[in-house]
């Protein structure tokens, strides 16, 4: 079998795995114990990043034609692909973490949302908070103006005396249309006087 027959079906994994992928990250992971290599990959398993060692030949190939084709200079030594389709940050984030404990593992740069950044760049990506975290602290802000509304609605109900005047103020109409009901009696009684004196009159 030829040897590009041989590489294509590993090409073509790498190729599925960037197909929606929002980053890609690669890493030289010479000197990681065994113990190290573990704990890493099951970090980025659960921030939902995959990772695979590959030849570089073999990535190299996958990436022509991509926006990943911005990392083949990288493509030296030993590299290891870190890929997430939902967080671009992700694998920057837990890379970085854990390069903090672990200093065998070197970040050799990636692309994220089709942007080029060495490895210096990736300590910035890697600030960035996970959606989870920004949607909690937007659920924060959210619900802090409104307690604070709650708060003073409160404040304004215990106060209560702030509320009367405008009751009070509600039976002035009825007071002022007594006096027309009054000034419409006599109008009602002329009839029935003149009604009283056309007897009379015969």
């Amino acid at each position: 079998m030829a040897k590009v027959e041989l590489k294509q079906p590993v090409v073509n994994e790498i190729s599925e795995k960037i197909k929606d992928a929002q980053a890609v990250v690669l890493v030289d992971h010479r000197g990681l114990t065994v113990a190290q290599d573990t704990e890493l990959r099951k970090k980025l398993r659960e921030e939902g990043v995959t990772y695979k060692v590959y030849k570089n030949t073999m990535m190299n190939f996958a990436f022509q034609g991509t926006d990943f084709e911005q990392l083949k200079d990288l493509l030296n030594g030993p590299s290891a692909m870190a890929v997430s389709e939902s967080d671009p940050a992700a694998p920057a984030r837990v890379l970085y973490e854990f390069a903090k404990k672990a200093k065998a593992l070197e970040i050799k740069g990636g692309v994220i949302e089709g942007r080029f950044y060495d490895a210096a760049a990736m300590s910035e990506i890697a600030a960035i908070p996970s959606k989870e975290v920004l949607l909690s602290r937007l659920l924060g802000s959210m619900q802090s103006p409104i307690a604070n509304f709650a708060r003073v609605i409160n404040q304004i109900a215990e106060k209560g005396g702030e509320a009367a005047p405008a009751e009070e103020a509600a039976p002035a109409p009825a007071e002022e249309a007594a006096p027309a009901e009054t000034a419409e009696a006599p109008a009602a009684e002329a009839p029935a006087a003149e009604a009283a004196e056309a007897p009379a009159a015969e």
